[in-house]
């Protein structure tokens, strides 16, 4: 590589500069030795992966599906692959498929792949598979990921660790006596499984009216249990440590909503007996990396086994608040083969400080059942300041959210001294939140934080559904932005509010043209319209009249188009019913001897109804009291009427009685592409009408040019089967302004 001063710079193989960032980090340290990483995963996870991973000198890569192309992840990465082709995996499948997100990272040099958490975290054949191609998996053996992704192997792990789980029955049973001892031994409330139908009993008396004679399952109902989860980790070498717990219970349907750590009203000896079991039983596994053991707490302060998740966790972020620990360095160097000791994480100088809470904010609708949202961000202002945390994905503005991933945001974590504290800090920040475009669960979040339960640190795992006052949402006004639309539709659109449409409220000095009478001397009185034109004539005699009298005419009769050309192409389509009407008197006057007025087609109800708020049929009415002596003319497209597909015969016919009766008399009909069925249906029904038909053929080209398919022959076969079908007059409309005249024949 060529430097500005002509010299050539060093390149490592690969083609990374020798004297890059990453390596004068690397120089400083005696373990992080490896060069790259990849991470198996999309959103926010990545993001706060790379951040870490390049603090420790690491060179990222990234992997995205082609739906997340745009995707924010891919571009926090040195390297970006999509994986696969458009196409050959499903938006969720691409994330899911191991051997070719493996692919990638062989062909590129990777030597280490998280997995962050979902997908492929908890995926023992994907953890194995990384192994033998030999590449370090930042997280358990797959060996511990197949134990403890099994219930049963798990609660054996339990058993033999001594730690407590949720008591019940080894098998059925299908005696009251047996129930009862089992309530002897661990007291009530109990739950009796009945198959698939399940009844909470608190008393022996409950406990035998609801025993039968089938078998049944017993265990014990923890009533309003909390969920409480402790941070391990391990190295390779059998040390463990535990980075204090955190409280889950704020969940709703299993998914956790808010977190706390550590714990807000839990009793010394039940947090110890927990963090002592939750260390016991990741050295009884041999675990090793990241973990968490996740527990339950009920009524009386008695703690039960869940499970252990090997993996990240999404609320890891509060447990690096209160400790001050980096859980995703410790984990890529754990995997790079550092020992805990190595990194200082022994546990005489593991402590906390304060209170950290973390809120999921989403693409979801409270008020919709939490149903997610899609569109696009229009607006995006984060949060900040002292003690907040944002971990961020696809929360920024012009982020396209689309329904085939989670609908995660950002997560908002925040730190205090003090319970009390960190509420009111994660308050304000939430507040700050400027989200617009879609729906957020912010509202929903800020019920949560003021309700007097939560205040207290007290709620539990089914707190959320058995709290319906908590979805009397607050939202925000989104004052600016609707006043920013506000002021753009005006602009655009002019103002559809009452009192705001109608004459203009300018009140200077109009000059008015004068008109004249034929001598040139006398104007003409202006105070009511003209009464003698062609109008009187068609009125009169009728369509076949006016047609004879435009025959025997011996001059040139012009047909205007301003006010047609005044709906749908001067002024931005915005002429409204009183600008005409304030010129309606003279043009009556002034165009007297018109052959007709052009004053609707089909984009006069476009303009008049979507931009004008107004009605085209009392505009047509308004229009033919104020000129009742010119003929107004419409463009009908055939069977399409005014819109741009075919309609209804009786939607043809019954439109074309209502514009004759509204004050339309002369139909002009045509059809782009000479369609004679297209025509036919127009012709008829404005006959039907009793309107003037004037059937129309369409031309463009040159039909004199030899050999052309669309000749003179062409057209004269064309018109005469639109004469046969009973027209008044027959129009030419030049759609290319290429007609020619012909000489006249002697």
């Amino acid at each position: 590589m060529a430097a500005q001063d002509g010299t050539i710079t060093p390149l490592e193989k690969g083609g990374r500069l020798e004297d890059s960032i990453h390596n004068r980090l690397r120089a400083n340290s005696t373990i992080m030795q490896l060069n790259k990483i990849l991470v198996a995963n999309r959103g926010e996870i990545p993001i706060r992966i790379f951040r870490t991973a390049h603090e420790l000198s690491l060179q990222t890569v990234a992997v995205y599906s082609y739906e997340d192309r745009l995707g924010m992840h891919r571009q926090k990465a040195d390297e970006a692959y999509m994986i696969g082709t458009r196409g050959q995996y499903t938006p969720i499948g691409a994330y899911l498929a191991g051997d070719e997100i493996i692919k990638i990272a062989v062909a590129h040099g990777v030597e280490l792949i998280h997995p962050g958490y979902g997908f492929l975290s908890e995926n023992s054949e994907f953890a194995r598979k990384v192994e033998e191609a030999g590449i370090i998996f930042v997280g358990p053996s797959w060996k511990t990921i197949e134990e403890l992704g099994d219930k049963v192997s798990a609660r054996n792990l339990a058993a033999k660790a001594d730690v407590p789980c949720v008591p019940g029955t080894d098998g059925p049973v299908e005696k009251y006596e047996d129930v009862k001892s089992f309530t002897d031994k661990y007291g009530f409330p109990i739950i009796i499984k009945l198959r698939s139908v399940v009844v909470a009993v608190r008393a022996t008396s409950e406990a035998k009216s609801a025993f039968g004679n089938g078998t049944v399952f017993v265990e014990r109902f923890l009533d309003k249990p909390k969920h409480i989860e402790v941070q391990l980790l391990g190295d390779n070498h059998g040390n463990i440590v535990h980075l204090y717990e955190r409280d889950c219970s704020v969940q709703r349907r299993h998914q956790k909503v808010v977190e706390l750590a550590p714990a807000k009203d839990l009793p010394v000896e039940t947090r110890d007996a927990i963090l002592n079991d939750a260390v016991r039983l990741a050295k009884t596994a041999n675990y090793r990396n990241a973990g968490t053991a996740e527990f339950l707490v009920d009524q009386q302060n008695r703690h039960y086994f869940i499970e252990i998740n090997p993996r990240i966790q999404v609320e890891h972020t509060i447990t690096e608040e209160i400790t001050g620990i980096d859980i995703v360095a410790a984990q890529i160097q754990i995997a790079a083969g550092a020992t805990l000791a190595q990194l200082g994480l022994t546990q005489d100088r593991i402590s906390t400080r304060g209170f950290a809470i973390q809120c999921r904010i989403t693409t979801e609708d409270p008020a919709q059942g939490f149903q997610p949202d899609t569109g696009k961000i229009e607006v995006y202002r984060s949060a900040g300041g002292n003690g907040v945390r944002l971990d961020g994905g696809n929360g920024f503005s012009g982020a396209i959210i689309t329904p085939h991933y989670d609908s995660m945001l950002v997560k908002c974590s925040c730190h205090g001294s003090t319970y009390e504290i960190v509420r009111r800090k994660m308050l304000r920040a939430l507040v700050e939140f400027r989200i617009r475009g879609v729906k957020t669960n912010i509202p929903f979040l800020t019920s949560l934080l003021t309700h007097p339960t939560f205040i207290e640190g007290s709620c539990w795992t089914t707190f959320i559904d058995d709290t319906p006052e908590l979805f009397k949402l607050i939202g925000s006004q989104n004052r600016a932005q609707k006043l920013l639309q506000y002021l753009g539709d005006v602009a655009v659109n002019g103002s559809s509010i009452a009192g705001q449409i109608g004459e203009s409220k300018f009140k200077g000095d109009i000059i008015y043209p004068k008109i004249m009478q034929e001598d040139g001397k006398t104007e003409v009185d202006l105070s009511k319209p003209c009464q003698v034109g062609w109008k009187q004539v068609l009125d009169k005699d009728g369509p076949e009249g006016l047609a004879k009298a435009v025959r025997a005419n011996k001059g040139c009769l012009i047909m205007d188009t301003t006010w047609r050309d005044a709906h749908q192409s001067l002024l931005a389509t915005r002429v409204r019913t009183v600008d005409l009407c304030n010129i309606a008197k003279e043009t009556s006057y002034a165009l007297s001897n018109a052959f007709a007025l052009e004053c609707w087609g089909g984009a006069t109800f476009d303009v008049a109804m979507r931009f004008l708020y107004e009605d085209p049929w009392d505009r047509l009415k308004k229009m033919r009291k104020l000129v009742p002596n010119i003929p107004f003319q419409m463009l009908l497209r055939g069977a399409n009427g005014v819109a741009y597909k075919s309609l209804p015969d009786n939607a043809i016919y019954h439109f074309c009685k209502q514009a004759k009766k509204c004050g339309m008399d002369i139909f002009r009909i045509f059809d782009a592409l000479n369609d004679i069925d297209q025509l036919e249906v127009g012709i008829k029904a404005v006959k039907e009408a009793g309107g003037v038909v004037e059937g129309t053929v369409c031309y463009s080209g040159d039909m004199l040019i030899p050999g052309k398919k669309y000749n003179l022959e062409y057209y004269m076969d064309l018109i005469e089967k639109i004469v046969n079908l009973g027209i008044h007059i027959l129009g030419v409309k030049d759609m290319a302004g290429v007609l020619k005249l012909l000489p006249r024949r002697s």
